[in-house]
């Protein structure tokens, strides 16, 4: 589903700086996996350059059967509608919309008909356990539930990837235990793939295998 073959990258300048370097991965439908390293060896470029967002200076990936350095900017944003779901540290929720409207973005962008789309917001909100605050503003709510605004919003649209880089960086630690059970659930009950990007050693634990990112490249950690 994900191939990632002999994959580089340098970050050009006065001194150039090589974060990633022949990396080699594969990834099958329905597998969630956590990659952990240290600060700055490329964990989040790894995510942007799986998503489209960035371009690797050497190698390939191909997602879902397509070559990602083969597709133009506008074929690169509809495959990550249609195919790629976010959850951020962040959160990256809009604070002028409401709860269910901020998880329903997503079908409006990929142009689902409002009452579907509103159907499909409110059933994955009761899965994650705010069907009652779909009015709310996001300033209304707490930490813990804004990511669980992001996951909903990040699963919506049935996705077959999820890409989640740092989801509980900002939430102390019985409610980052609480989001990535949620996460892992939710991903194993919709069937998408998952990458988590993490610090944690805990958090990589929820996966079903760890990858450690250092100069020697992407490894499977030992158990």
């Amino acid at each position: 589903m994900l191939t990632l073959t002999a994959l580089s990258k340098t970050y050009h300048g006065p001194r150039n700086r090589t974060v990633l370097s022949a990396i080699d991965f594969h990834l099958n439908a329905g597998e969630y996996i956590a990659i952990m390293g240290e600060s700055g060896v490329g964990k989040s470029t790894l995510l942007n350059l799986i998503a489209g967002l960035d371009t690797p200076d050497s190698g390939e990936i191909v997602f879902d059967g397509k070559q990602l350095n083969t597709l133009d900017d506008n074929a690169l944003t509809i495959l990550r509608r249609e195919k790629m779901g976010f959850v951020f540290q962040a959160f990256h929720v809009l604070p002028h919309l409401t709860v269910l409207q901020n998880i329903m973005l997503p079908l409006s962008l990929s142009g689902i008909a409002l009452t579907e789309a509103t159907q499909r917001a409110l059933t994955i909100l009761k899965a994650v356990g705010l069907h009652e605050r779909a009015s709310s503003r996001p300033q209304e709510l707490s930490g813990g539930e804004l990511q669980r605004v992001s996951i909903a919003r990040g699963l919506v649209n049935k996705p077959r990837l999820l890409l989640a880089d740092e989801p509980t960086g900002n939430l102390d630690a019985a409610t980052g235990s609480h989001i990535l059970a949620l996460l892992r659930d939710q991903l194993k009950d919709t069937g998408a793939a998952g990458i988590l990007v993490t610090h944690s050693a805990a958090a990589a634990a929820t996966a079903d295998r760890t990858y450690i990112l250092g100069s020697q490249g992407l490894n499977i950690k030992a158990p």
